[in-house]
Order: structure tokens, then C-alpha cells, then sequence
């Protein structure tokens, strides 16, 4: 499938009225606080993790452990930010039209379900991510992320303290966070892919240091 770039264009994609504690898969990326490129470096078209780049892939994995009912599909640590999708199993809130279908595309994570048709659409819901409605709901993605990073600042304040990892100026991540819902395969696969191929066009990348 070719790629689609409105997949992964940088901007908050977040539909409003949507229950971001439903059923689903969701393509989020997390950039470092002031593009520091902490975690590793790009070496012939391959990310090269540090310490610090294992540390934040470690957390990752770990998340389905900290929040039952949830998986981790594919992800890539580069070097100033991440990306990844969270697979919601749980159903909380209003149902949707239909019922969670696996689905079929190969992964050599858990089988991923997603909510067919429509998104979850909530009509009592008001307003996106950035007024923060449920973005702190036990279990929703908003709270998923804010754990992500608490663990991991708090694992790199050790390395800091501990391993002489390179300081960072203020905060480890940056206050927000960039996420998509995934509505079928072909974006799914189109999602994995990019996530795949992130570290080869490391040059082009908004998050690039070079770039303005």
C-alpha cells in the first residue's frame, strides 16, 4: 500500500466527542522537550539506541503490565522523539455500532482489534485532548501517555544521577503529545510501515535538530 502523508502529519489529529478510553488502536508519537536528541542516533539509515534509547523501548514493552486490557503493537525510539500504537481492548463508555474484528495484517506483536466503521463518537462528550476532558481517565490513552512518560523521566533522572546520562533542560518530554485513531487495515499497515522506515528519513523529519 502506498503511503498515505495525512497518516503522519505532525498536527493534533484528536476528533472531538470521541471516547479515547474506547476500543481501538491509536499512532502516537511523543517528541523530546526542545528536539535534545537523547536516546541514540541514526547510523546508515538504522537507529542506534543508547542506553537511555533502551530504557524508553523497555518502558514501552512494560506498558500492557501497568495497564491490563491494553497491547503495544509496533514502535520506534529515534532520536528525539517516539512513536507507537496502543491497541485498547477494553470497551468503556458507550458502545460502538459494531462489535472489535481482528485484524489480519501480520504483526509480531498481539493480534490488534480496532473499532470498525465510525469512531466511538460520544454526543455528551465536548471538546479535544487539549482541554484534557478525559485525557486522565483510568486506562485512557491520555493516561497511558502521562504514565509513559513518568516512568521514563523518572528512569532517565536515574541515569542522570547514576549512569552520567546528558542532562535535559527542564523536562524530559514535551507537554503534549501527537495521536491518531487508527480506522482500518490499509492505515494500520500504512502506520506500521511508516513507523518502520522513520529512522531512513531521519533528514526529512520535522523533529530533526537541523530543521527550523
Amino acid at each position: 500500500m502506498t503511503y498515505n502523508p495525512d497518516i503522519h502529519h505532525r498536527r493534533s489529529v484528536r476528533l472531538r466527542e470521541y471516547d479515547y478510553s474506547a476500543s481501538g488502536a491509536y499512532f502516537i508519537t511523543i517528541c523530546a522537550q526542545g528536539r535534545e536528541c537523547l536516546f541514540g542516533e541514526i547510523s546508515g539509515g538504522q537507529m542506534a539506541l543508547n542506553d537511555a534509547g533502551a530504557m524508553v523501548a523497555s518502558w514501552w514493552l512494560k506498558l500492557p503490565d501497568k495497564f491490563p486490557g491494553i497491547a503495544v503493537d509496533g514502535f520506534m525510539v529515534m532520536p528525539n522523539h517516539f512513536h507507537g500504537i496502543i491497541v485498547m481492548h477494553d470497551r468503556r463508555g458507550d458502545p460502538c455500532d459494531r462489535p472489535p474484528l481482528p485484524i489480519g495484517e501480520p504483526c509480531d506483536r498481539p493480534v490488534i482489534e480496532e473499532c470498525r466503521g465510525e469512531s466511538c463518537i460520544r454526543p455528551d462528550k465536548k471538546g479535544d485532548h487539549k482541554d484534557r476532558p478525559y485525557g486522565t481517565v483510568h486506562n485512557s490513552v491520555g493516561r497511558i501517555v502521562q504514565a509513559f512518560k513518568s516512568f521514563t523521566t523518572v528512569e532517565y533522572i536515574r541515569g542522570v544521577n547514576e549512569k552520567g546520562w546528558p542532562p535535559f533542560p527542564g523536562r524530559l518530554w514535551q507537554r503534549n503529545y501527537y495521536e491518531r485513531v487508527v480506522r482500518d487495515e490499509g492505515e494500520l499497515a500504512a502506520i506500521r510501515e511508516y513507523i518502520r522506515g522513520n529512522p531512513v528519513n531521519w533528514a526529512k523529519d520535522e523533529e530533526h535538530p537541523d530543521r527550523v
